[in-house]
């Protein structure tokens, strides 16, 4: 069980310096806003949940500037740090300097502090709800999703990206060296594809269409992989952790137990990101257009229709 107070606590100590290592997290919210060059659909209220710091809020403001955006976050300090970001002059032709100096800055998207599993979002309200590697952090998938559901209206579009199984596979070897089968418990469990696409059936969604992408950074140690990890607030959210702290002799076996993965000179940390839509109405690609893996394969073509309502 994921500890949602622990989970907040860690995300809002990180928000001051959050950006200086999101590089995917900031390059996921690109490529989900580009996805969205596909999409024939009339937004006007648009839901990001997970918003963080606000950079796939920002791009969806200059996307949509007549709608009305809602950004939410678990964490109030990423929110204040959101604002920043998305703050813009009352009067548009006056320079930002200029009015930040006068004070005439608005933030035109309303800032949300809430969980994602109770939206206080009213029923089928919303065209699009976008998230951006939040799911990873709810154990009960089901019964975000079902929030999800709830709260667009009947056709709309849930855009999302998470973390795959195969995230910091490195790290957690390290770490089942050190502590043989307990070392798992020092890592998050990252939901597969497949298993988030029926997932996302099972809440009432239609037409869901999953791809994944593979990343991988490198560093000079083991050491900056944590770094990052900490700065981003990143952390070990379950409730069965391996228990004690984790002393500095055995987190130096670890590190060290890292080294095994080091290729070319250079420590690597995998990342799995895994990409999603899905729209709110009933499914409609089942059972014989998937193979036996549960993957369904189609055409550039066919997945850009796949894209559009009623398709």
């Amino acid at each position: 069980m994921v500890n949602r107070q622990h989970l907040r606590q860690h995300f809002s100590k990180a928000a001051a310096r959050y950006d200086e290592a999101a590089v995917l997290q900031k390059l996921s919210a690109q490529n989900l806003d580009q996805r969205l060059d596909l999409i024939t659909l009339d937004v006007k209220q648009v839901l990001d949940v997970g918003a963080g710091t606000g950079f796939l809020t920002e791009r969806l403001l200059a996307r949509y500037p007549a709608a009305q955006i809602r950004a939410l976050d678990l964490s109030d300090t990423m929110l204040q740090q959101a604002k920043q970001r998305l703050l813009r002059p009352i009067i548009k032709w006056l320079p930002q300097s200029w009015s930040a100096r006068l004070g005439w800055l608005q933030c035109p998207v309303d800032l949300i502090q809430a969980d994602a599993y109770a939206l206080p979002i009213a029923d089928a309200s919303h065209d699009l709800i976008v998230t951006n590697f939040m799911l990873q952090w709810c154990d009960d998938l089901d019964a975000v999703l079902a929030e999800f559901r709830r709260v667009l209206r009947p056709e709309g579009l849930l855009m999302l990206t998470s973390l795959g199984p195969d995230t910091l596979k490195e790290l957690r070897q390290a770490w089942v060296r050190v502590e043989g089968e307990a070392g798992h418990q020092r890592m998050n469990h990252f939901i597969d594809m497949h298993d988030l696409g029926d997932a996302l059936i099972r809440a009432g969604f239609g037409q869901p269409v999953m791809d994944v992408e593979h990343y991988t950074l490198t560093y000079d140690e083991p050491i900056g992989v944590m770094r990052d990890l900490k700065a981003i607030g990143a952390t070990n959210a379950q409730g069965e952790r391996s228990s004690g702290l984790t002393g500095k002799k055995r987190f130096k076996a670890m590190l060290d137990a890292y080294e095994h993965a080091r290729k070319q000179g250079k420590i690597p940390a995998s990342y799995e990101i895994v990409h999603g839509h899905a729209w709110a109405a009933q499914e409609i690609i089942k059972g014989p257009g998937r193979n036996k893996s549960g993957v369904y394969e189609i055409t550039l073509d066919q997945f850009q229709n796949q894209l559009k309502p009623g398709s």
